[in-house]
């Protein structure tokens, strides 16, 4: 088990390089690179990478979107209204032109959140949706979102990269993408390109973005030999930090008090793990303390629950599971349950899909050395190949419990699911009155704890490396950095 100082054995490199920022060949061109690989900056389709929504919120808009510091701002409107109810939102669209080079209508507007919103069945992010009842065009350019239950999120939603509104494809955003050698280029679209009054101050305020996809190890390289000032799309499969962080590479490192899933589903009903209770003998065999300390990760949180405490309306009364029994218990409970199941045979081999990475080393060597202790062997095999258990690692689109009952409903495609707690999670939904929705998500988390559908291990990890000063750039709960702040020049 690696116990010495490790992110991506380049902390140490990234301390010898010194303060000094790096000078692009042209300075107004920002190197960005970006931990993923060439196909994920696509833009294309409704299940984006975190690369490709970085694109796509750069190249398009939707009526709303995130700043820097993950606080939703105007964009295709410039303002709106919420009634009191909380059960309509009127949006005031900006004056300008859409994609397609027309003026910027609400009925235009309906159209296009229509299409997206219909664009998105059958994935978790329309049942995040489901309670918009109506999109309805009002006078000029004015917008109305019509709902069945109250939305507080509402907004976070419409702010998110997928929800952008588009014209036979095309979207107006503030710039436009083209595949180059090594990545990809966004240029700056001036204002008046997009039927916005013409700002004097706006030439040589804005700069272009060279996207460099890349291995973790080689974005690291590039940061250390400073071709760029900015890495981002980090996570917990390429990282693993040792005990101790030297102060000069902390000073570059960033980490997202994220919030969201990090774990394993069951991605596969065949054989033994179609029995929950066996599907539950994994996971109480799993470490999770012992996984923190491999790890020795700032910020990682180690957990059995599916919606963690830090959730705005986490069910109070449930607590971590298997509390009362220690390591050895759960483990002699596991390996009892296998045996009775498999009546002393042979024991299943579990084929566990994992990214590349040190981090995702790190977690595989817990993941087999906990197995092994109940007599399970493990095999490591692709992320996108075929396997029994898969990792999950996404964080939320918003902070309430909702989107993480919605990520294991039967209505998103999972192998396995629980109809009982799809039921409770529609009941809380609908629900106006706080104590009993309340009760219905603890009955939904409750329902579908019991299914074991998915093994919890803690909460998600992004990170970034920015050398000082990189304006435009701030952590945030959400771990999304979009990339319009970061391309604009320091005044």
């Amino acid at each position: 088990m690696p116990r010495r100082p490790v992110l991506l054995d380049f902390l140490t490199g990234v301390a010898l390089a010194g303060l000094s920022a790096c000078t692009s060949p042209d300075e107004d061109e920002i190197p960005v690179a970006i931990i993923a690989d060439a196909a994920d900056l696509s833009q294309t389709g409704v299940r984006l990478s975190d690369a490709g929504r970085m694109v796509r919120a750069a190249t398009t808009e939707g009526l709303v979107a995130f700043d820097a510091e993950d606080r939703v701002v105007p964009a295709l409107a410039d303002r709106w209204i919420v009634t009191d109810d909380g059960m309509s939102y009127i949006f005031r669209l900006r004056e300008g032109s859409d994609a397609g080079g027309g003026e910027v209508t609400g009925e235009k507007a309906r159209d296009a959140l229509r299409q997206t919103l219909a664009s998105l069945k059958g994935t978790a992010l329309a049942l995040d949706l489901d309670g918009i009842s109506e999109v309805r065009a009002m006078t000029g350019r004015v917008l109305e979102i019509r709902l069945s239950h109250p939305m507080p999120d509402l907004l976070d939603l419409l702010a998110q990269p997928e929800l952008a509104l588009l014209d036979r494809g095309r979207g107006a955003g503030e710039f436009q993408f083209r595949k180059a050698k090594g990545g990809g280029l966004l240029r700056p679209v001036p204002p008046e390109k997009r039927a916005l009054p013409a700002d004097p101050q706006w030439d040589g305020s804005v700069r272009s973005l060279f996207l460099k996809p890349m291995t973790s190890e080689r974005a690291a390289k590039a940061f250390n030999d400073k071709e760029t000032d900015i890495v981002l799309g980090g996570t917990l499969s390429d990282y693993a930090a040792g005990r101790a962080v030297s102060g000069l590479s902390q000073r570059f490192l960033r980490i997202d008090p994220a919030v969201g899933l990090f774990g394993l589903t069951v991605s596969s009903s065949d054989g033994l793990l179609g029995k929950a209770e066996l599907r539950e003998a994994l996971a109480m065999a799993i470490d999770r303390d012992a996984l923190a300390i491999d790890l020795a990760l700032p910020g990682w949180v180690p957990t059995s629950r599916i919606i963690p405490p830090g959730v705005a309306d986490a069910a109070a009364g449930i607590s971590e599971r298997w509390t009362n029994s220690d390591m050895a218990t759960r483990r002699a409970t596991a390996s009892q349950r296998f045996a009775r199941a498999t009546k002393g045979g042979k024991l299943p081999e579990l084929r566990i899909a994992l990214p590349a990475g040190i981090g995702a080393d790190v977690l595989f060597a817990r993941l087999q050395s906990d197995f092994a202790a109940i007599g399970i062997t493990a095999r490591r095999v692709n992320i996108a190949g075929s396997a029994d258990l898969r990792l999950v690692d996404n964080v939320a689109r918003y902070n309430r419990a909702d989107w993480f009952l919605n990520q294991f409903a039967c209505a998103s495609g999972r192998t396995l699911c629980s109809t009982a707690a799809d039921l409770r999670a529609a009941d809380a939904r609908a629900e106006t009155d706080p104590a009993k929705r309340a009760e219905f998500l603890s009955e939904a988390e409750a329902q579908l704890t019991l299914a074991n559908a998915y093994i919890p291990l803690g909460n998600p990890i992004r990170w970034s490396l920015v050398r000082d000063p990189q304006p435009g750039f701030a952590i945030n709960p959400r771990g999304y950095h979009p990339l319009s702040p970061i391309a604009r020049r320091p005044k």
